[in-house]
């Protein structure tokens, strides 16, 4: 990308296009760390709804060093706007003017729509940093040998002569319990698209019905989320 096009985007951010998207994301490759380059390609994506914003999300959040900025820039009502065709006024000055992103259809269930968090929903980004991040683990079962027999496990286990330690009764120990639910009062829809995103679909369900209780007067559209994503637990079971 020409220095004096980064510069010029970087100055107005609605001059980004697909083209323009493309060359940062060729910028970003070279240097990683360019935090500037990052920033504008996850706005370019923002702008044209791509599916690929949530995962650039992710990687944008493990390139920067505080999140609170991160989530600061994606909250600012700038960042979710795309420009209108540009005007000219009485003055004969033309320039670009900025609106708001159109919302996806509410209700559909889009687990790839790119989210789009509030200010307020701080809780709500950091629980989906936590679940983007996870890694299922997988367990397999250890491999018998054959060739080793009961008894020689019991001779080896006599030769090595094991000690207990007795316990130092002077020591005291601290159990620490964590609580994996999430407050009432934290719910919101995002949250609920960012386990359905997850293929949480147990934690969705019970996100909306949480929300059901919280606005009783969209109880119906959440009642109607929740038959989509059993259905949906269906088709794939």
């Amino acid at each position: 990308m020409v220095t004096e096009k980064l510069i010029s985007i970087l100055k107005n951010p609605a001059l980004l296009q697909q083209e323009e998207t493309q060359a940062l994301k060729k910028l970003i490759e070279k240097y990683p760390y360019f935090q500037s380059a990052r920033s504008l390609y996850l706005k370019g994506l923002r702008m044209q709804n791509s599916f690929k914003y949530n995962n650039e999300l992710k990687v944008t959040a493990a390139h920067t060093t505080d999140r609170a900025i991160l989530f600061d820039f994606i909250t600012a009502p700038r960042f979710d706007s795309l420009p209108k065709p540009t005007v000219q006024d009485k003055t004969g000055t033309v320039g670009l003017i900025e609106k708001p992103l159109p919302k996806t259809a509410s209700s559909k269930l889009e687990a790839h729509a790119p989210l789009s968090f509030s200010a307020s929903e701080k809780h709500s980004f950091s629980e989906w940093l936590q679940l983007s991040k996870a890694t299922p683990i997988v367990r397999t079962s250890p491999k018998k040998d054959k060739t080793i027999s009961k008894t020689s496990i019991v001779d080896r286990f006599i030769e090595k002569n094991p000690k207990i330690k007795p316990i130092d009764k002077e020591k005291s120990f601290n159990v620490l319990v964590s609580k994996n639910e999430t407050s009432n009062s934290l719910m919101t829809e995002t949250l609920a698209k960012v386990y359905l995103a997850q293929k949480k679909y147990e934690n969705a369900i019970q996100a909306y019905r949480i929300l059901s209780l919280k606005y009783p007067e969209k109880s119906g559209f959440f009642a109607d989320q929740i038959k989509r994503i059993q259905i949906l637990q269906k088709n794939i079971s």
